[in-house]
């Protein structure tokens, strides 16, 4: 590595300053407790948040001093030295605030002390609230101590986590550094809070459904397949909350959703990620008329609660999702998109023709539905940018959503898309326990003629509809890509914590 390299942390450190840096740390890490310092402590008991602070004083005048004391504690982001003064921006994880650290106020002693800290440890300081003569809101401080010495040096202020791939990886650093990372996470949270809001307020019951599914079921995904040692079986991680939930309606709870981890097999991209958080919701006595109203009321509080409007960035362009919501059928939209009328009474080989002739791939296996959706997927799911509720899927790819009552081929499902992107997933329920067999059954030779994404039949799930599930209308939607929409993120891993990557050369 040359001198102009990136260090490990994608930051612009040459490489001799980076080791001799960590060394000095390192160096001094030693000499504190060498004097009996112990330079990570068990606690440090605060009073405020910095938030709180200038939620309380900002109308402080310029030059003032309060009797307000506070302890504080958080990371030292900027340090200058000005002899008898320092001055230090100390930020914890709701902002930024000014040190105001005086010789003559924490005596000569301390005052060396805290000039030994450095950008990137974290501190606890007591003092009082002030602002400077220039305004600016700070803590004037009567007493400070180090609460953990960072060994490894802060990534370059100015062109921080300069590799992309770094900051994913080393997300603890990019969190540090990068306030809009920190912005997207904390909508993120909003986000689901929102939810369950929304949810309490319509009655429904939080709950928890097993990870280890006995069937992989409920979405057309390929799983990830593990072993019980112990029980000597083969299980898989669940591609969906569906199937579990649904049971729950079955056994009268009514209304229900859960938040949760789900996993699937695929391919790695801007809008995939193998591991990835699902809000289904399932209500008895509905159908997916009500439940698109349900998916707009949890949008648009959604976006209100966690960005204070509800208007977003689409494509760069605003859009309010307080306006009402375009609704097409799939088969119209593929429709237009090609210029050729297509339905599912179609054979698969005139479809198969026409999707040749559109320039769209098809496998042997596939039947008219699953080709009308590779139509759509490739030619018109793109123009969707506004949001659009996508109705009237296929039988084939719908095997769990109820047949249209006016048009057999088709289903009383939606989608919805927004900036081309599927955001939610929704349907009037199939609960005929006979019918749902069938649909299973050509799931599972679907399967054994090669297809890795289709389903089982799911034996025990068809016990619990022959008790009986009554009318039902089902949720679900794609917590990260919906973040991605309120945050304006431009790939999925930016609103996952801790992605699927790569192993890291060392």
């Amino acid at each position: 590595m040359s001198i102009t390299d990136e260090t490990d942390d994608g930051s612009q450190h040459s490489t001799s300053g980076f080791v001799a840096e960590r060394a000095r740390r390192i160096e001094q890490l030693e000499k504190l407790r060498a004097t009996g310092v112990n330079p990570y402590p068990y606690r440090f008991d605060r009073t405020d948040s910095l938030v709180a602070i200038r939620a309380r004083h900002e109308q402080l005048s310029p030059g003032s001093e309060t009797t307000d004391q506070v302890s504080v504690a958080g990371r030292i982001m900027l340090k200058r030295d000005q002899g008898k003064l320092i001055f230090c921006t100390l930020q914890d994880r709701s902002g930024q605030m000014q040190l105001f650290i005086s010789k003559s106020v924490i005596g000569e002693v301390q005052f060396d002390a805290v000039n030994e800290f450095d950008l990137g440890d974290w501190v606890g300081v007591t003092g009082v609230v002030m602002t400077t003569r220039k305004g600016e809101l700070s803590i004037k401080v009567t007493d400070a101590i180090l609460l953990s010495k960072a060994i490894r040096p802060l990534p370059d202020k100015w062109h921080g986590l300069t590799d992309i791939d770094t900051r994913y990886r080393q997300r603890y650093a990019d969190l540090i550094i990068n306030e809009e990372a920190r912005r997207t996470f904390e909508i993120r949270h909003a986000t689901i809070s929102s939810f369950r809001r929304t949810f309490q307020n319509h009655d429904y019951v939080e709950v928890e459904t097993p990870v280890l599914h006995v069937e992989s079921g409920g979405a057309n995904a390929r799983p990830f397949v593990t072993h019980h040692n112990t029980l000597d079986m083969q299980l898989y991680l669940r591609v969906a909350l569906e199937l579990h939930l649904k049971r729950l309606i079955v056994g009268g709870m009514e209304r229900v959703f859960e938040i949760g981890r789900v996993f699937r097999n695929e391919g790695i991209s801007t809008r995939h990620n193998p591991e990835f958080t699902m809000m289904e919701s399932y209500e008895a006595f509905g159908d997916f008329t009500e439940v698109m109203k349900l998916t707009e009321e949890l949008i648009i509080n959604a976006a209100r609660d966690s960005t204070g409007t509800t208007t977003v960035s689409i494509n760069g362009q605003d859009f309010d999702l307080a306006q009402p919501w375009r609704r097409a059928r799939m088969i119209d939209l593929t429709s237009v998109a090609i210029g050729t009328p297509v339905h599912p009474s179609q054979s698969p080989d005139e479809l198969r023709k026409i999707a040749t002739k559109n320039g769209v791939k098809t496998e042997p296996h596939w039947g008219s539905g699953r080709i009308i959706e590779e139509i759509f997927a490739d030619r018109a799911e793109a123009a969707l940018i506004n949001p659009t509720f996508v109705t009237g899927h296929p039988v084939e790819i719908s095997p769990l959503a109820r047949a249209d009552r006016d048009d057999p081929y088709l289903t009383e499902r939606f989608e919805l898309f927004v900036a081309g992107r599927e955001i939610a997933n929704g349907y009037t329920e199939l609960n005929d326990p006979v019918e749902q067999r069938l649909r299973f059954e050509d799931g599972q030779r679907a399967k054994e003629a090669g297809d890795l994404e289709a389903g089982g039949v799911d034996e025990d799930y068809l016990r619990a509809l022959e008790y009986g599930m009554p009318p039902t209308a089902g949720l679900g939607i794609g917590i990260d890509r919906l973040v991605m929409l309120l945050s304006g993120a431009s790939s999925i891993k930016d609103v996952i914590l801790f992605p699927t990557l790569r192993p890291e050369v060392m």
